[in-house]
């Protein structure tokens, strides 16, 4: 007597990303859930030929998503601060694990030491910093001496989340670790982080839940000269689109310091004609 075929499971137990979406199940529905992005259409023929055409496919979405992404120094500790104080207090405890003081974070933000770690910003056309990654580089892992690893922390403003930023800075701050030696790039986050988390088991990385904390660790390649060339250009652009943003904000400072003027001596012109 034939059986009827069992029905195929919805998700592959082989995801990683699936499996960990089950865990984080335990804390209730996820309050903002990702919008679902559509895939591009892609010739089958394409897709099977891989090589070249691949490399090219992955520049071309790389570049659809593009985001200018600027390397910080000293003299933007005063934006690094006014941003981390824009969170709210859960913002905070999802980005640091705890509740930090608007005193706490100014003492955070003097402790980052720009000559080792790399901090790196998003900025909007008011030139707020919307979007922050902090990639510390620390000592190796315990029991392996000839390993380096950078731990990544990110924080996004609620205006501007939605878009991707935390994931490109995440992508940014790999290549960054890449390219100066990193083999390990280490996250440590809340369980109920669900953001952070599903960022970096799409990237592929191992994650250990430990109760209420999680720790992940992805594996980097080593550098290439093709690594260190998309490296320089996204420094470049990312100087190049703040230094726009900057002149067009000059521009319009000055266009509306001329309108005020103007409307002052009409003022000034009806009030002595009346």
């Amino acid at each position: 007597m034939p059986t009827a075929p069992l029905p195929t499971p919805a998700v592959a137990p082989s995801d990683p990303a699936a499996q960990w979406d089950e865990v984080l199940a335990a804390f209730g529905p996820d309050p903002n859930p990702p919008p679902p992005a559509p895939e591009p259409e892609v010739p089958a023929a394409v897709e099977e030929a891989g090589g070249p055409l691949a490399g090219a496919r992955a520049a071309l979405e790389r570049l659809s998503t593009w985001v200018p992404i600027r390397a910080l120094a000293r003299r933007h500790r005063h934006r690094v601060v006014d941003h981390l104080l824009a969170l709210d207090p859960r913002d905070r405890y999802l980005r640091f694990g705890y509740a930090p003081s608007d005193e706490q974070i100014r003492n955070y933000v003097l402790g980052i030491d720009f000559s080792r770690d790399e901090v790196l910003g998003v900025f909007n056309r008011r030139l707020q910093l919307v979007a922050l990654a902090h990639l510390a580089y620390g000592l190796p892992m315990p029991g392996e001496p000839a390993r380096r690893m950078a731990e990544f922390g990110v924080s996004v403003l609620p205006q501007s989340r939605g878009r991707g930023l935390g994931r490109r800075l995440f992508d940014a701050a790999a290549l960054h670790a890449r390219n100066r030696g990193i083999d390990t790039l280490f996250i440590h986050a809340l369980s109920e982080n669900r953001p952070m988390l599903r960022i970096a088991t799409a990237a592929g990385a191992t994650v250990e839940r430990d109760g209420s904390e999680s720790a992940a660790w992805l594996r980097l390649p080593p550098d290439t000269v093709g690594s260190q060339v998309e490296q320089a250009l996204e420094r470049h652009l990312g100087e190049l689109d703040f230094q726009f943003k900057r002149q067009a904000r000059v521009l319009g400072d000055f266009v509306d310091s001329v309108a005020e003027v103007k409307a002052h001596f009409d003022a000034s012109g009806r009030a002595a004609k009346e």
